[in-house]
Formats: C-alpha cells, structure tokens, sequence
C-alpha cells in the first residue's frame, strides 16, 4: 500500500489553517473597497436597526417638555376666571352683637361651598382632556419627559387659576366686606377652595388621556428586520 502523495500538514499549521477567519480575510479575500462597503452595511444595520436610537435626543425632549409646561401652566390663568365667573356665590351676612361684628352663613343649608369646589374640579377634568388633546396631536411621539412636563403644567395651571380665583373674587376681608354693607345685608363670600384634592383634577385627567391616546394612536415601533443570509461577523480591521 503506497504513502498519500501529499501527507497532511504538522498540526502546527493545520490549525492555523483551519483557524476561522472573518469574511474578506483568506485567499478569496476580496478586494479592500469591498470589504468597507461591507462593513459599512453592518454598520448601519446594527446602528439603525435594533439598537438605533430613534426620535430627538433627550436634551431636545427636555427642552420640549419645558415649552409644553409653561404654555399648558399659562392656561391656568383663563380656568381662574372661568371658575370666578361660573362658580356659585356663597351668601353672607353681617350682624353686631356686643358692639362687635360677626359674619355668619345666610343659608345654613346650602351647597354652594360644595359647588364651589366641584365647579374647579369639573373645570379641571376639561382643561385637562383639551391639553392633553391639543399635546398629543402637536406631538404624537410622546416619550417621558412630554408626558412629565404634561402634569407639571397642569398641576401648575390649577394653582394659578386658584390664586387668579381668588384675587378676582369678593374681597377676603369678610368683616370690613359686612361692615360696608351694614348690618343684615347679604352679600357674597370670597372664594374658597374647601377640597384642595381638585388641584389634581387638570393634571390628572392630562395625564391619563394622553397615555390613552398614545397607546390607541401613537407610532408603533418598527419591527426589526433581519439581514437576508446568514449572518456574519464583521471584518477585522
């Protein structure tokens, strides 16, 4: 039985042939413009593909999410007055009793105060789905920091229309408000704000219908797509 014409090689250079090699190195290596162009489409499909980062970066997001805050908090004033204008008036009336001046309720009975307290809320509950509406169709990619700035604004809003409220109100000196009347003459309380749990209302409802929108109609994620082939590694530079 004759000897193989060629003996295999000393496995010192057997497993240096055999050794894996990345795509383009060898003896069919291709030529070197092929072998960046190739690595250049790897590139951009692992850098675009499913660890690409997509929308605006965070510090445009922040810079957004600021902007929506001071314009939906600004809102707040037109709530105050709406709330001044639409809310029930509170009667009062004066009367001296010992040469000295107290105030009391006309109708013991009445819900005004109660009224007064779910005119804001009712309120609120609407500036919160219409910021909630005009945020989401001016900015349908949502993200974090929109929805962050979203109830801020809206928390904000309902302490300045509360303030507004107020200011435009009967004046808070209830007594020198009974002294100027006379005695026995209704007039109307300041406004107060009994349930400071109606603050909430704007930024709540915010926040929830715009998580709902954004959850019916916002962008989905694209699904990712694999390269055609089987995969291989990128070349060694």
């Amino acid at each position: 039985m004759t000897a193989p014409l060629n003996p295999p090689p000393p496995p010192h250079e057997r497993s240096a042939q055999d050794s894996w090699q990345p795509p383009g190195a060898g003896a069919g290596a291709q030529a070197p413009g092929s072998q960046h162009a190739e690595y250049a489409e790897y590139a951009e499909y692992t850098g675009h593909g499913w660890y690409g980062q997509d929308g605006p970066g965070m510090r445009t997001e922040v810079r957004e999410a600021g902007v929506i805050a001071v314009a939906v908090a600004l809102g707040g004033v037109l709530l105050g007055v709406l709330w001044w204008w639409l809310a029930p008036h509170v009667p009062l009336v004066g009367d001296v009793v010992e040469g000295k001046w107290i105030v009391y309720l006309k109708d013991t009975e009445g819900e005004q105060a109660v009224g007064v307290d779910g005119t804001f809320a009712l309120l609120g509950l609407a500036f919160g789905v219409v910021s909630a509406l005009v945020v989401f169709l001016l900015r349908r990619r949502g993200g974090v920091p929109l929805v962050v700035g979203l109830a801020v604004g809206g928390l904000l809003g309902s302490l300045l229309a509360w303030r507004v409220g107020v200011w435009l109100g009967p004046a808070e000196d209830v007594v020198a408000h009974a002294r100027e009347v006379g005695r026995g003459v209704s007039f109307s309380a300041p406004l107060r704000l009994g349930a400071k749990g109606a603050l909430l209302a704007w930024p709540f409802a915010a926040l929830v219908l715009h998580l709902g929108l954004m959850a019916l109609f916002g962008p989905r994620d694209p699904e990712p797509e694999f390269p055609d082939g089987p995969y291989q590694a990128p070349p060694v530079a």
